[in-house]
């Protein structure tokens, strides 16, 4: 097997993007979530591993939404892995 990884935009609001996020990480299959402004700078970037979630994941949500306070609209990019036989 080879992993295969492919990106996805999305444009959010900042009040909806812990929520977006917690969903994505949900999904599974994610290696890397990427947060840019709307002029296209990185403002925090989070490496997911396979089992990475709740309690670990808790200073992460603080960034988060201290980002999302700041910035109005951003981009979510997210890396997901795709396993190929």
């Amino acid at each position: 097997m080879t992993e295969k990884c492919r990106t996805e935009e999305f444009q959010i609001s900042g009040e909806k993007v812990i929520e977006k996020i917690k969903e994505l990480v949900h999904e599974g299959n994610i290696r890397r979530i990427i947060i840019k402004n709307d002029h296209g700078s990185t403002l925090i970037e989070i490496p997911l591993t396979l089992g990475v979630v709740g309690a670990v994941l808790l200073p992460v949500w603080a960034a988060i939404g201290a980002i999302a306070a700041l910035v109005a609209k951003m981009t979510i990019v997210v890396e997901r892995v795709e396993e190929e036989q």
